[in-house]
């Protein structure tokens, strides 16, 4: 008797639906087009070989939708700035709570252990950035030496995971930093994501004195 295993075809047309359907979970909207472009275009394929053309047309349109607001998000020039706030401020702490699942997560503990200290630590530096006229996320930062600042949290909310405001933050806006005095920026990698993030910001790898891997940053350019 024989057994009737899948075909090589076949894996392609599993591919590609199981990849659509990953896309859809993702919170990053750049992730999601790029993985759903990647699962669209194996299925447009996969539909093409089998001579199934609604498949394979539907799946092509998708493909192209994808590539077109890929294009808008890498080469539109989006407005961007640097917005302080007092950590008093009431919208503080409805960002806090409103996407405190979603900070643990990329800073494990921060949540419970850092908002209760947030009103009584007078060495916090508080911004949200601002693209287009929209919260696109938050920096908080404690000063540790008289020139330098320990970066506690920076956060983006999921719409603007494309590395465009940590670029602005770190690359762009450098002076924002310099004038307050700030010559040095520093932090301690929660996760392997976290890591490579700042290493893309420009962060150098250094051992503190717990020799623990610390990164660090000099904002003199």
């Amino acid at each position: 008797m024989t057994e009737n295993y899948p075909t090589i075809i076949e894996w392609i047309g599993y591919v590609g639906s199981v990849l659509i359907a990953v896309s859809l979970m993702m919170s990053s909207i750049v992730k999601l087009r790029w993985i759903n472009l990647l699962g669209a275009s194996i299925f447009s394929a996969y539909g093409f070989i089998i001579g199934a053309m609604p498949v394979a047309f539907l799946n092509l349109f998708i493909s192209i939708i994808n590539i077109y607001y890929l294009y808008k998000i890498y080469n539109t020039h989006d407005f961007l700035k640097i917005l302080h706030i007092r950590k008093e401020n009431k919208y503080l702490d409805f960002f806090l709570d409103y996407y405190h699942q979603d900070i643990n997560h990329f800073f494990p503990g921060f949540y419970e252990s850092f908002k209760n200290q947030l009103y009584e630590d007078k060495n916090l530096l508080c911004f949200l950035v601002i693209r287009n006229a929209n919260v696109a996320g938050i920096f908080i930062g404690r000063k540790v030496k008289e020139n330098e600042l320990h970066v506690e949290i920076d956060f983006a909310v999921p719409e603007y995971r494309d590395l465009k405001s940590g670029n602005y933050v770190y690359g762009q806006n450098h002076k924002y930093f310099e004038n307050l005095g700030i010559k040095r920026l520093s932090a301690i990698p929660k996760n392997k994501k976290h890591y490579e993030y700042l290493k893309k910001m420009g962060f150098l790898e250094q051992k503190d004195l717990d020799d623990k891997v610390m990164l660090v940053k000099e904002m003199i350019q």
